[in-house]
């Protein structure tokens, strides 16, 4: 790893705002999102916290309140701003922002000359990849605070929609499988502890479930009828009046969705996105068909295209065996949200380049979707 790797990850996050006006920056929609300058500040942060004061000598803190502002959920580093707060922080200026990142890059060239070692390589190239899953969450957090906004305004095109070809139908046999990541290479804690599970005989669809399919399912009536939902999702759709994905809407009897490059008609051969696990779930039901296992996933994803969405699997996030927290603060990375949410697989169209891999345990609670989420059938 060198400093050029190092920085060429860290430019990518300020790209990724080129077409924001500085209002844009501090805006927070929901609870479950972040402005856009706290990712930019939260990921210098974690260099800050973890690296530079432990590693560089006589290191100066940018200034003594940004690890309040910016810490996200490590208890073992100190108080934080409350998660729903974070849009209400005018200040620090998104100006001063950029400063802190130009400063913690700045000191970090010191650490790659000077105080570089393995145990300081592996904690940069977490803190790397942590800054691209943050690098995820800016594109989704923006588009969820700007979807808000009567403008519908168009600040980034990553082209969210791809189409794609007819399903097809792949059987994997019965066999023992290996699952887990093979030490070879960067992965998170969570995938780690590489076991062995036997699967039954099972058949995956080679494609995603489409727009054009999940209209058919809205328009027989799927978000009427209970009978497809589970008891927690179908409370859900009531108290929320769900009644279509996230971002869709319709005008003139024509159906679009708002994208990062603006309002878009709904395009019937693209995959379906912006699902929570309970839709997901639902339409299964609804088709006949089911949703495969996070290792039904992994085994078969050799044998299709995966990348454009998140997929929902039934399973729910739990440790592997001989799954292991590491000590301090880096411990709660993973390890204390393993407990009422879902794993997904794969990767989306808002993930960064070089951070996908079929071992990659992403996962969130089940009502979710303003991340690029989508479904892949199962037959029974």
């Amino acid at each position: 790893m060198t400093f050029d790797n190092y920085k060429q990850i860290r430019d990518r996050s300020e790209s990724l705002c080129t077409h924001l006006e500085t209002e844009d920056f501090v805006i927070q929609a929901a609870e479950h999102v972040s402005p856009a300058k706290w990712h930019l500040a939260h990921t210098s942060w974690f260099f800050e916290t973890f690296v530079l004061k432990k590693y560089l000598p006589d290191y100066k803190e940018f200034h003594p309140d940004f690890s309040f502002f910016f810490n996200s959920y490590y208890n073992a580093v100190g108080e934080r701003t409350a998660r729903n707060h974070r849009g209400l922080m005018t200040r620090p200026t998104i100006e001063e922002v950029f400063d802190y990142r130009g400063y913690i890059d700045e000191q970090m060239r010191d650490i790659f000359d000077n105080h570089f070692s393995d145990e300081v390589s592996a904690i940069i190239t977490l803190g790397l990849n942590h800054e691209q899953q943050h690098q995820e969450l800016l594109i989704t957090d923006l588009k969820y605070n700007l979807w808000l906004n009567p403008l519908l305004p168009s600040v980034l095109n990553i082209k969210e929609y791809p189409s794609q070809l007819e399903r097809g139908w792949l059987k994997i046999k019965e066999d023992i499988y290996p699952i887990g990541h093979k030490d070879e290479g960067f992965c998170f804690d969570n995938e780690l502890g590489r076991h062995k599970v036997y699967l039954d005989d099972f058949i995956v669809s080679s494609n995603l479930v489409t727009n054009q399919e999940y209209q058919e399912f809205i328009e027989s009536g799927g978000y009427e009828n209970p009978d497809y939902w589970h008891s927690d999702g179908w409370a859900w759709v009531i108290s929320e009046d769900i009644k279509a994905p996230l971002y869709w809407l319709t005008k003139e009897g024509r159906t679009f969705y708002y994208t990062l490059d603006g309002l878009k008609e709904l395009d019937p051969n693209a995959p379906v996105s912006h699902i929570s696990f309970y839709e997901a779930a639902a339409f299964a039901e609804w088709s006949g068909y089911r949703l495969p296992t996070e290792f039904e996933w992994e085994v078969a994803s050799h044998k299709f295209s995966w990348g454009d969405r998140w997929e929902w699997t039934n399973s729910a996030y739990l440790p592997y065996p001989k799954f292991e927290k590491a000590p301090g603060a880096i411990g709660e990375y993973n390890g204390k949200f393993m407990v009422n949410q879902m794993v997904l697989r794969g990767a989306s169209v808002a993930t960064s380049p070089g951070h996908s891999r079929n071992t990659y345990r992403n996962f969130f609670h089940p009502h979710y979707r303003w991340q690029f989420t989508g479904i892949r059938l199962c037959k029974r």
